[in-house]
C-alpha cells in the first residue's frame, strides 16, 4: 500500500502548538498574489501594451511553442462546427444535459430594476448587461469544457451580446461546448498574454467589459493587473474542498471526494475534518486502495501530501468553526442532519449536502456555476452568477420642489466640505425667473 504522507492534524483541547500552527497556515493561505508569477505578469503585460498582437504572437510561441500569426487567432464559424461536429454523440449528450441544468438554475438569478418613485422624485438602479465578456478556459493538464458552460451560459442568461472565449489550446469537446453555451467567437490565445490583449485591446484582439474564468499562476497574476481596466470575476487559486465527516461516514465516499479534488492539480487541498479519530486510518487506506488505478494518481498524491490534511476536532461545533475557518471553495457535509448544518456554514464557495451531492454533480450538471471563490475568498466573495454579468446605474430625476426641500441640505453639507460650487449649482436652479 503507498504511503501517502497524508498529515493528521489533532487539534481537539486546543491542540499541539505544531498543529494549531500548520492549522493557521492552511487557512491563510492566498492565491499567489506576489511573487515570480505577479513579476512575469507584469513585464507581459508592458510588452502587449507596447507592441499589441506582436508581443502576442511572441508570447505565445516562448511559453507554448506555437506559431500563430493574428489571423489565426480566431477560429471561425465554420472551423468550430467542424471540431464540434467530431464530438462523440454520447459526449454531446452529456454537455446538452449540463447545459440544460446550468440554464435553468441561472434563469432563476435573473432580476430587473429597482427603486421609487415618490411625488416629483423617481430614483431607479437600471439593471442591464455588460456589452462584451471573456470566459478563460485553461489549456493545461485537462481540457474542461464545463468551465466554457458554467461561464458562457450566465453571460447569456444576463444579455450579453458578445461572448468571447479564450483558450490556448481548444480541443474539438470545448469548441462544442462553446457552441452550446452561445459563445460568438473564440480565439486560440492564452496565458497573461491573452489576458493583456483582452483588458487593452489589440488590432485583433477586441477589448472586453469583463475577464472571467479560472486560469494558472500567470493568469490569476495578470488578472489582478488589468482590474481597472476592465472588470474580473475574482483572484482564482488552487481548487480546494473540504469534507466534513461524523463516525457514521463512509470512507470510501470521503476519499473519492477528495480525490476528486486532489487530481485537478499538484496545488489543489483536499481537506478532511472529523470528531472521530478512528475515521482517520480508514480514510487513509480507502485513499491509497483507490489512488492504485487513478490515471492522475501522481499528481492526487501529491496534493493529498502537500496540501492536504486530516483535521481532528472535538465536536460538531469544533469542525463547523473549523469550515468556516478555512473557508474552502467546496465543503461537503457528510454528517447527521447535514440539512441544518448547512444552515451554519457561513464561509463557503458551495455546500454539498448529504451522501448522495458529490462535488463533482457540482462541477457538471447540477446547475450552479462551479467558478468559485478561492483561498479563503468565500469569506467575502461568492460563486460565480448572472449578477457578474449586469451594471447597475442610477437614474435620478428630481422636481422643483423636491430640490427645493433638499436645497438647503445640499448647500449646508457642500459648504462644510469646501466645495462652494457644489452649494451654487443646487441653489442656482431656485433663482425666481422674470
Amino acid at each position: 500500500m503507498r504511503d501517502l504522507g497524508f498529515r493528521t492534524l489533532d487539534l481537539r483541547g486546543g491542540g499541539r502548538a505544531e498543529d494549531q500552527a500548520t492549522w493557521r497556515s492552511l487557512c491563510s493561505r492566498a492565491a499567489g498574489l506576489e511573487g515570480e508569477a505577479d513579476a512575469a505578469a507584469r513585464a507581459i503585460i508592458a510588452d502587449v501594451r507596447a507592441r499589441g498582437d506582436a508581443a502576442v504572437c511572441e508570447l505565445t510561441s516562448r511559453f507554448e511553442q506555437r506559431t500563430l500569426t493574428p489571423e489565426q487567432f480566431e477560429i471561425s464559424r465554420e472551423a468550430r462546427a467542424e471540431a464540434a461536429a467530431r464530438v462523440s454523440p454520447d459526449l454531446r449528450a452529456a454537455l446538452v444535459t449540463a447545459a440544460r441544468g446550468i440554464r435553468v438554475f441561472h434563469e432563476t438569478q435573473a432580476h430587473g430594476d429597482t427603486g421609487l418613485e415618490i411625488e416629483d422624485v423617481s430614483l431607479y438602479s437600471r439593471v442591464a448587461p455588460l456589452r462584451r465578456v471573456a470566459v478563460y478556459a485553461p489549456g493545461g493538464t485537462a481540457a474542461y469544457p464545463s468551465s466554457v458552460l458554467m461561464a458562457g451560459i450566465p453571460a447569456k442568461v444576463a444579455g450579453v451580446p458578445e461572448v468571447i472565449l479564450v483558450t490556448p489550446r481548444a480541443p474539438d469537446v470545448v469548441l462544442l461546448a462553446a457552441e452550446i453555451a452561445e459563445v460568438d467567437r473564440v480565439f486560440q490565445i492564452g496565458g497573461a498574454q491573452a489576458i493583456a490583449a483582452l483588458a487593452l485591446g489589440t488590432a485583433t484582439v477586441p477589448r472586453v467589459d469583463k475577464i472571467v474564468g479560472p486560469g494558472n499562476a500567470y493568469v490569476t497574476a495578470a488578472k489582478r493587473q488589468v482590474f481597472g481596466l476592465c472588470a474580473i470575476d475574482g483572484i482564482a487559486g488552487p481548487s480546494e474542498i473540504v469534507v466534513m465527516a461524523d463516525a457514521a461516514a463512509d470512507p470510501e465516499l470521503i476519499a473519492a471526494d477528495l480525490i476528486a479534488q486532489a487530481e485537478h492539480d499538484v496545488l489543489a487541498c483536499a481537506i478532511l475534518v472529523t470528531d472521530d479519530e478512528a475515521l482517520v486510518p480508514r480514510v487513509t487506506a480507502a485513499l491509497a486502495r483507490q489512488l492504485g488505478d487513478l490515471p492522475r494518481a501522481e499528481i492526487a498524491s501529491q496534493a493529498l501530501r502537500e496540501h492536504g490534511a486530516a483535521v481532528v476536532v472535538d465536536d460538531l461545533a469544533a469542525m463547523v468553526a473549523a469550515v468556516n475557518a478555512y473557508a474552502p471553495e467546496h465543503v461537503e457535509l457528510l454528517v447527521a442532519e447535514a440539512d441544518e448544518v448547512a444552515r451554519q456554514i457561513v464561509s463557503a464557495g458551495a455546500i454539498f449536502v448529504g451522501a448522495f451531492t458529490p462535488e463533482a454533480a457540482g462541477d457538471y450538471t447540477a446547475g450552479p456555476s462551479h467558478v468559485l471563490p478561492t483561498a479563503g475568498a468565500a469569506r467575502f466573495a461568492s460563486p460565480l452568477g448572472v449578477w457578474d454579468f449586469v451594471k447597475h446605474t442610477s437614474v435620478l430625476r428630481l422636481g422643483r420642489a423636491a430640490l427645493a426641500a433638499q436645497a438647503p441640505a445640499i448647500a449646508r453639507l457642500a459648504r462644510a466640505e469646501g466645495l462652494e460650487g457644489h452649494a451654487r449649482a443646487a441653489e442656482l436652479r431656485l433663482r425666481e425667473t422674470t
